[in-house]
């Protein structure tokens, strides 16, 4: 708030509650429903993070309001970390080296090529063109699938999937993507592949998920998101030897930069821009 607040000098930026005065913007995330009862007066709600999906999911948010999603503010570079630390942690050999240590085993593994790794990034956005570039800074083939590619149909997306050694997925949670990766998408990975989540959940079929790292035919993965947060404390996902689970964290927002991001869009709708000109705004129909 102090930092918005240090952006917009001329403007009166404050906590909200429930007998706040009416406001022309409001910024948050996980926003309570009352929020939007109470400010009927809203031009356009500033959503801190780059998932939408449980606003549009919510009816207390007018049909109408705009919403306008941060871009990035810092989160590209957290992702693109994440994403290469097990990318390089799998490549390396690393995971096959903790589990001989744990049984004590000393035996050297093979020397891997890049070449033998390619990555595919499902989801180019903002945060999926920084995670892609800095993966092929790092010498790892890289290529995308994007939402017109999905729109082309079951094949684009199979050929996609057959050429990724590593499914890095990024793409937002829409009716498109939700259970996307069941088992028949991941069957179509080569076999041994390995898989990395840091989007949403719900994208993936956690059961059929489980089933091809029993099977072999996923060697591994990393997830950072999942269908139930937090991750219920019974859930295989934590005890498998082949997952690693972190509790959402593999990108916050920075919030200086979202800040001035946040200020700069302000500032031109006030100045008489539009809302649909805006960067970052959310298109209802996409689902992003």
């Amino acid at each position: 708030m102090q930092a918005l607040a240090a952006c917009l000098p001329d403007a009166r930026v404050e906590r909200w509650q429930q007998d706040s005065p009416a406001a022309d913007y409001a910024v948050g995330w996980a926003v309570p429903p009352a929020l939007f009862t109470h400010q009927p007066r809203l031009k356009a709600f500033f959503c801190a993070g780059a998932g939408v999906d449980d606003l549009l999911a919510s009816r207390a948010v007018p049909p109408t309001l705009p919403i306008v999603r941060v871009e990035d503010a810092g989160m590209g570079e957290q992702m693109a970390d994440y994403c290469s630390a097990a990318v390089l942690h799998w490549f390396t050999q690393g995971w096959r080296y903790a589990q001989q240590q744990a049984r004590a085993q000393w035996r050297e593994l093979p020397l891997q090529q890049r070449s033998d790794w390619p990555v595919g990034i499902f989801g180019l956005g903002v945060l999926g063109r920084a995670v892609a570039a800095r993966l092929a800074s790092l010498g790892f083939p890289v290529h995308g699938c994007t939402r017109s590619d999905l729109a082309s149909g079951a094949q684009e997306l199979g050929r996609f999937l057959q050429s990724s050694r590593v499914l890095v997925l990024l793409a937002p949670l829409t009716p498109l993507t939700r259970g996307l990766f069941d088992a028949r998408r991941l069957a179509q990975l080569p076999r041994g592949a390995f898989l990395i989540n840091v989007s949403r959940g719900a994208l993936v079929a956690e059961d059929a998920l489980l089933e091809a790292l029993q099977s072999g035919q996923v060697a591994a993965a990393a997830l950072d998101v999942f269908e139930q947060e937090p991750l219920g404390s019974d859930h295989p996902y934590w005890r498998h030897p082949a997952v690693r689970v972190t509790p959402h964290v593999a990108a916050y927002t920075v919030i200086e930069p979202a800040a001035r991001q946040l200020a700069l869009r302000i500032q031109a709708l006030e100045a008489g821009a539009s809302a649909e000109s805006l960067p970052g705004r959310v298109s209802r129909q996409q689902g992003y």
